[in-house]
């Protein structure tokens, strides 16, 4: 070996030495470590994402989980088994039953043993003829005797806890005392009775076996000390041509309906007791059937009506373009199919139950218009009913005389497909609509689940979100990866991703609190942005080109762009220094009021035109910085062929350069799509989180995201409203899922499409 060649081995490095092998290895180590690490995350990540939705129908599947009943226990009637039973009522707990019946007897029970607690005998009440019940929450007992005397009762619980054990004590109350009141005839027996009473006065309807109808009101004054009591009176009479079956009394004592034999409603105003008012008798029941059970709804809003072949109708007073009440029929249900003979409503929600002459019994929701449950109770007709005050328990009393205690699984009745995504008829409203609206100050109130306007919200906020960022951002990362200078695109570039680190919140404030101001004072500047802005930069690029090409050669290729800032701010200032005169000489001075009263669009201060633009600037930077990327990265082999073939710029831009880029930017719109979707905080704060489903640019809405935000910290764990959140979190998660599936599956094709360029 000559020296030379020793020389140069001893130069090179020796990958046998021990140092070297420890190299290796621990490059082999992270090398593996890395692949692991990485591959550990890659699937954490699914998995979350998996463990996700799955909780996510965790907590949404039970509200569609039909309703389940359980046999508790049967046993003979408690009380008198020889007298006809009036009527059966639970108190909260559904441990103590009450049974009326037509010797005028009270008997209290324990539900699950038939074991009888008390039992009283009301006063004066020998032979009742006949019976009503006003509303659950009142718990007002009426009873009209053959004498033609009313008697009115209360049944009242009183809860204890001797040693910590509770201890229900039923008893009954008298609100008007207790000794029954005249309807104003003698010896002549009341054979239809309905009444209500509210604390202060009480309405009653009694119709005679002699074909009379009175309507009696009662109002108890209190003396100035507060020791006496003063009952006041007044009666009216009803005249009627029709046999009637069946009478019930709102809750509000302002509305009376009577069913004939005929199959027709006759619906009375009586808010001035003193004068009834036939509104309208309209025909119920189906040709060849007759009316069988007549029974409010919880609120008493609306009726339900029983038929003879097993169908139940709803009914309520809808308000006219005149603005006058007019009965209407609203829905159906029809999976009875034998006569209807008594309904209960619950007490707190648009639910009921129904039991017919074959025993069956239904569960029903209005609003949901479903069938929750149908169950055979047994071969023979069921008699009474009653429903506890919380839903959870019933009694039936059968054709054998045995009293059947079943409880009720039955929480979330008020979904149904139709409810979260369809047109509901809601109470007192004029026609079937989509509604939001999770809560009220009121007791009767009917809850409105639709998801509809809430999904509508969501798609408009994205909308004109992407109508304000997508051609400002392509446009915007086109110029900057193509024809800018490198010196000014490392200023821009990173300028705008920079703006993707501003927080959302600091969005919303400044857009609800700055930006919805200054548009409503400057609408017409705004809309003069819009024109004088494009003019501008036409009017400078012509002008640009009508320079001497000494003045135009003095400005490096790629910095032109640096001279249309001045313009740009020079024409959105004149542009609002012109608001003001072109607002007071073509619209008096009010933009907005011109709006609504002119063309009929009304303009809310924070509207989907705010959110747009605020949505927008947040999306601006994601879009432009994943397009001008993929603008960017396309080979410049590509580009300088082109150009050597003679194409121009331009021609290059769209014929080449977009099309390899394609792939890119449509990722970048369909991320920006997905980031407008999910944005929750400027959606809150700038626009007016109204419900509703109009595309009016100068109204707002209210989107799924934000409506989680704003209602969930309020939503009762485990709720109907918690869940139907958490619902619309999956409908979100479902969406987004979609977006980048299907923005994958393109994008994938376009790769394969233009990968040959």
């Amino acid at each position: 070996m000559s020296q030379a060649d020793s020389t140069t081995d001893s130069l090179l490095p020796d990958f046998n030495s021990p140092a070297a092998l420890r190299h290796r290895h621990w490059r082999h180590v992270k090398d593996i470590s890395a692949r692991y690490l990485m591959a550990i995350g890659g699937i954490g990540v699914i998995i979350t994402i998996v463990l996700i939705a799955f909780y996510l129908l965790y907590v949404v599947l039970p509200m569609f989980k039909p309703a389940d009943i359980e046999h508790i226990a049967s046993y003979t009637l408690p009380g008198s088994s020889e007298e006809k039973t009036l009527y059966y009522a639970m108190e909260e707990q559904h441990e103590v039953a009450l049974r009326i019946t037509a010797d005028g007897s009270a008997t209290f029970f324990d539900t699950r043993s038939g074991k009888m607690i008390k039992q009283e005998k009301l006063p004066g009440t020998d032979d009742v003829t006949a019976f009503a019940a006003g509303d659950p929450s009142q718990r007002l007992l009426a009873l009209g005797m053959d004498d033609g005397r009313v008697l009115l009762a209360q049944h009242n619980y009183e809860v204890s806890y001797p040693d910590d054990v509770r201890l229900i004590t039923p008893h009954i109350d008298f609100p008007l005392g207790d000794t029954a009141l005249s309807a104003g005839w003698d010896n002549t027996a009341v054979t239809l009775l309905a009444a209500q009473w509210d604390g202060e006065q009480a309405t009653i309807a009694v119709a005679s076996a002699d074909a009379q109808l009175r309507l009696l009101n009662f109002t108890q004054e209190e003396s100035l000390l507060g020791d006496e009591v003063e009952i006041t009176s007044t009666q009216s009479e009803i005249s009627f041509e029709h046999t009637l079956t069946h009478m019930v009394l709102n809750i509000e004592q302002r509305e009376l309906y009577l069913a004939d034999t005929e199959g027709f409603i006759s619906y009375y105003d009586i808010s001035d007791k003193m004068a009834p008012r036939l509104i309208q008798r309209v025909r119920a029941a189906s040709e060849n059937n007759h009316i069988t059970s007549l029974q409010f709804l919880s609120g008493g809003i609306s009726i339900l009506v029983g038929e003879s072949n097993g169908r139940i109708s709803q009914w309520f007073p809808v308000r006219d373009s005149e603005n006058n009440y007019t009965l209407q029929h609203v829905r159906d249900f029809d999976s009875q199919r034998h006569a209807i003979q008594a309904i209960a409503g619950e007490y707190f929600r648009k639910g009921f139950l129904a039991i017919d002459d074959q025993g069956m019994l239904g569960i029903y929701h209005s609003t949901a218009h479903r069938t929750v449950k149908l169950e055979q109770i047994t071969e023979g007709a069921l008699r009474q009913l009653a429903v506890a005050p919380r839903a959870n328990a019933l009694l039936l009393e059968d054709d054998a005389g045995d009293v059947q205690f079943w409880l009720i699984d039955n929480e979330h009745p008020e979904i149904s497909w139709q409810s979260i995504w369809g047109k509901v008829w809601y109470e007192s409203r004029e026609q079937a609509e989509f509604i939001w609206q999770s809560s009220s100050a009121s007791s009767d109130f009917e809850p409105k689940f639709s998801l509809t306007p809430l999904a509508f919200g969501t798609l408009k906020a994205a909308f004109y979100a992407m109508l304000f960022a997508m051609p400002l951002a392509i446009m915007g990362a086109i110029y900057t990866a193509y024809f800018m200078s490198s010196r000014m695109r490392n200023v821009v570039k990173p300028t705008i991703e920079i703006m993707a680190a501003l927080p959302t919140v600091i969005l919303g404030f400044m857009a609800g609190l700055w930006f919805a101001p200054f548009v409503e004072q400057h609408l017409p500047g705004v809309f003069l942005v819009l024109i004088l802005l494009p003019m501008a930069i036409l009017f400078s690029a012509w002008l640009w080109q009508k320079l001497p090409a000494g003045v135009r050669k003095s400005i490096p290729d790629g910095w032109e762009a640096a001279l249309l800032m001045p313009v740009i701010i020079l024409t959105i200032m004149l542009s609002i220094w012109l608001s003001q005169p072109v607002e007071l000489f073509f619209f008096n001075g009010n933009t907005p009021l011109w709006l609504t009263e002119n063309l009929g669009i009304a303009y809310d201060q924070r509207n989907s035109l705010i959110v747009g633009a605020a949505i927008g600037f947040a999306v601006i930077p994601t879009i432009f910085s994943i397009s001008e990327d993929a603008i960017y990265g396309v080979p410049r082999h590509l580009s300088m062929g082109s150009l050597a073939l003679g194409a121009t710029p331009w021609q290059t831009m769209i014929k080449v350069i977009l099309l390899t880029a394609s792939p890119g930017i449509f990722s970048a719109v369909m991320i920006g799509l997905g980031r407008a979707v999910g944005e929750t905080m400027i959606v809150v704060m700038a626009t007016g989180n109204t419900a509703i489903m109009d595309m009016n640019i100068f109204q707002g809405f209210r989107a799924l995201s934000a409506n989680i935000a704003v209602e969930m910290p309020e939503a009762e764990v485990n709720s109907t409203h918690y869940r139907i959140l958490f619902l619309a979190g999956l409908v979100l998660f479902a969406a987004t899922f979609l977006f980048n599936t299907v923005a994958e599956l393109v994008r994938q094709r376009l790769r394969t499409k233009y990968s040959s360029l």
